[in-house]
C-alpha cells in the first residue's frame, strides 16, 4: 500500500510551511507514500524561495490528481492568504483563521476518505483563537470535527513513547480529571496506538500522580481511588499494564526499555521527558540540532499525526527551521495507514 498523506502547512507566520517544503525535499517520503500539501500558494512559495529554489509546486483540486513526483508539491491551494498580506513572526488572526482552515479541510478529506491519514504542521493557539475558534489545540480541533469523544494524545519517537490522560488544562484542573474510567480509557487508547505503530502487546507503564505514586495515601489519594483501581480492571481485560509506578522513575525504567509506552497524568508529566529525550539545542547558535519525535491523536476514525513543536515564530521566514519531527510524523502516519489498512 502506498498511502496518500495530507500534510497541512500549520500557521503561515510559523516554521509550518518551511519544515513541509524540507521535509519534501527528502526523497524517501516519495517512494512510501504520496505526499498532498493542504494550505496556501503563497506561503509555499516563500518557503521554496528562502530554501530549495528548484523545487515546484502543482496546484491542484483533490488528492487524486496528486502526481506523487519528487521535486514536485502538490498543493491543494486554499488561496486564503494574498502576497504580503500577513507578517512572519507574528500572532495574527489571519494567519490563525488560515491555519485553522487547512486542519478543517484535512479532516473533511480523511473523513470521505480521499487521504489515508493526516499530518500537521504548528498552530498558534492564540492565533486560531484571535481568529473566533475557541480550542486549545489540534487535539481538540480532530475531536469536534470528527464527532469523537474518548481520544488521547501520544508522543512516540526515540527512547519510548507517552500517552496522555489529560493534557491542556490547569494543573488544578488536571488533578480533578484524573478518575478510573479515562485512565482506564486511556490505558486502552496507549495499546491501541502502539499497535498501530507495529508494536503488539505493548508493556504499558502507568504513571502514579502524586510523589512517590502517593506513598499508599501519604502524599494523595488519586492512585488509591482512581489510578489502582483501572489498572487492575486492563488487566482483567488481558492488557499487559503495570503500575503506578513514581513518575520521578517511570521514565528512565522506559528509556532503558523496560516498557514501551508511559501512561502520564498530565501534559507536562508527559512532554517534559519527552522533549528532553528528543530535542537539542546548540545554544552557541540557538539552534535545535535534534527535534524528533511524533505526536499522534489516538482515538479518532481517522489517523492524525504531527510535529511535536510549535510555531516557532521567532526563526521563521529565515530557512533555518529544522523538519526532523516533520519527517517523523510523515513517516508515523504512512505507518500507521499502513498498519491500519493491514488490520481490515
Amino acid at each position: 500500500m502506498i498511502p496518500l498523506i495530507g500534510i497541512t502547512t500549520g500557521d503561515p507566520a510559523g516554521i509550518g510551511p518551511e519544515i513541509v517544503v524540507k521535509a519534501l525535499r527528502h526523497k524517501d517520503v516519495y517512494t512510501k507514500s504520496i505526499p498532498v500539501v493542504i494550505g496556501d500558494f503563497e506561503a509555499i512559495n516563500d518557503s521554496i524561495r528562502i530554501g530549495d529554489k528548484t523545487m515546484r509546486v502543482n496546484r491542484i483540486d483533490n488528492p487524486k490528481e496528486a502526481k506523487g513526483v519528487f521535486g514536485t508539491i502538490d498543493l491543494i491551494d486554499l488561496a486564503l492568504l494574498a502576497r504580503g498580506s500577513y507578517e512572519y513572526k507574528k500572532v495574527q488572526s489571519l494567519t490563525g483563521e488560515a491555519s485553522f482552515r487547512y486542519v478543517v479541510a484535512a479532516i473533511e478529506l480523511a473523513m470521505r476518505k480521499e487521504i489515508d491519514a493526516v499530518v500537521t504542521g504548528p498552530i498558534s493557539k492564540e492565533a486560531i483563537n484571535l481568529a473566533g475558534h475557541r480550542f486549545s489545540g489540534h487535539t481538540e480541533i480532530f475531536g469536534e470535527y470528527t464527532g469523537t469523544k474518548g481520544y488521547a494524545m501520544l508522543l512516540t519517537g526515540g527512547a519510548f513513547s507517552v500517552i496522555h490522560v489529560t493534557t491542556h488544562c490547569s494543573m488544578r484542573d488536571a488533578c480533578g480529571r484524573i478518575k478510573k474510567d479515562r485512565v482506564l480509557q486511556t490505558i486502552k487508547l496507549a495499546r491501541e496506538g502502539m499497535s498501530l505503530l507495529g508494536r503488539e502487546n505493548p508493556c504499558i507503564a502507568v504513571a502514579g500522580l502524586n510523589a512517590h505514586a502517593g506513598e499508599n495515601g501519604l502524599f494523595g489519594t488519586e492512585e488509591e481511588k482512581e489510578i489502582i483501581p483501572a489498572i487492575e480492571e486492563a488487566k482483567r481485560t488481558g492488557i499487559n499494564v503495570e503500575g503506578p509506578v513514581p513518575p520521578d522513575t517511570v521514565f528512565v525504567k522506559a528509556a532503558a526499555g523496560q516498557y514501551d509506552v508511559v501512561v502520564a497524568m498530565y501534559h507536562d508529566q508527559g512532554h517534559i521527558p519527552f522533549k528532553l529525550a528528543g530535542f537539542k539545542l546548540d545554544t552557541k547558535t540557538n539552534i535545535y540540532t535534534s527535534m524528533s519525535g511524533v505526536n499522534c491523536t489516538i482515538g479518532l476514525p481517522i489517523i492524525r499525526t504531527s510535529v511535536d513543536h510549535g510555531t516557532a515564530f521567532g526563526k521563521a521566514g529565515e530557512g533555518r527551521a529544522n523538519e526532523e519531527s516533520m519527517l517523523d510524523a510523515i513517516d508515523a502516519g504512512i505507518k500507521m495507514a499502513v498498519n491500519r489498512a493491514a488490520k481490515r
